[in-house]
């Protein structure tokens, strides 16, 4: 019986940390960013945007007359305060509307989907930003929201412009490096993870792939990545840098120093002169 029951345990427990491992990457222990528009001379106006779902998102909108509208993303697991030093460098030329994606920072919802949802929610904000009378949109991403922004750009044609830092090439991928330790057993891990998101979102949130959208993109692209990037590894720079290749208008920056995060310095500049570029006011 020992023979039966041994297997058993082991296979539950594989399934049980599969289950705890995936409630966890959805739903993150969340940082609070201990900032505010106040701290760095913003005057902004708190939006709503409301997602296909009904889920509704907060953000911050910093109008400028007649200016180009930016949308910001933050990364996994902050929240829209991280990116007030980006907002604050582009706010004297640009309307800037950083948004917390869903579950994080303000917004609503019980957990995050690493993208798949999320490139919708970013399509309403734009939604939101039409009835201001915008019609052209630019993007920077951090992170998850930089493989937010190209998965949005792909099927979204109001986004003029894109720029992303330490953007995943394709989660999937990123499963399989991340739990590379199980060594073979990854493969049936991540499967089991996959079967989990089927269960409580009814789709495989793996599916999505933000090289495979940055393939098919022909707008300007400014991808930023450190090759000492300790979270997303650089190997996803370099194959969305493949994946970019036919787009003659896309840019790269990569650094050889910089953990996950640690921007550089003349980022600000770089995505301003980047959005002004190309993306125009039409009203």
């Amino acid at each position: 019986m020992r023979f039966l029951v041994y297997p058993a345990v082991v296979a539950g427990a594989f399934l049980a940390f599969s289950l705890v491992s995936f409630w966890l990457a959805v739903r993150p222990p969340r940082i609070a960013i201990p900032l505010g528009p106040g701290d760095y001379g913003l005057t902004v106006e708190s939006v709503t945007v409301t997602a296909d779902d009904g889920v509704k998102l907060a953000g911050w909108l910093v109008p400028r007359a007649g200016a180009p509208a930016i949308v910001l993303l933050h990364g996994y697991p902050a929240e829209k305060a991280d990116l007030l030093p980006i907002a604050a460098a582009l706010a004297s030329r640009f309307t800037v509307l950083l948004l917390d994606q869903r579950y994080f920072g303000a917004s609503e919802g019980g957990a995050t989907t690493l993208g798949y949802r999320e490139r919708r929610d970013l399509s309403r904000a734009l939604d939101f930003l039409s009835a201001r009378g915008f019609e052209q949109f630019g993007v920077f991403g951090l992170s998850l929201g930089g493989a937010v922004a190209l998965l949005a750009a792909a099927e979204d044609p109001r986004i003029r412009a894109v720029a992303a830092y330490a953007p995943f090439a394709d989660l999937r991928s990123l499963a399989y490096e991340l739990y590379g330790w199980l060594w073979y057993l990854r493969y049936p891990f991540v499967g089991l993870l996959r079967g989990w998101s089927w269960l409580f979102f009814g789709h495989d949130i793996t599916a999505v792939s933000p090289e495979r959208a940055a393939a098919s993109l022909t707008v300007p692209v400014l991808l930023l990545a450190s090759r000492q990037d300790e979270q997303i590894p650089f190997a996803h720079a370099e194959r969305l840098r493949r994946a970019l290749a036919r787009n003659s208008r896309s840019e790269f920056v990569f650094t050889d120093r910089g953990r996950h995060g640690e921007l550089p310095p003349d980022v600000a500049a770089s995505l301003a002169r980047f959005f002004l570029l190309y993306v125009k006011e039409t009203r």
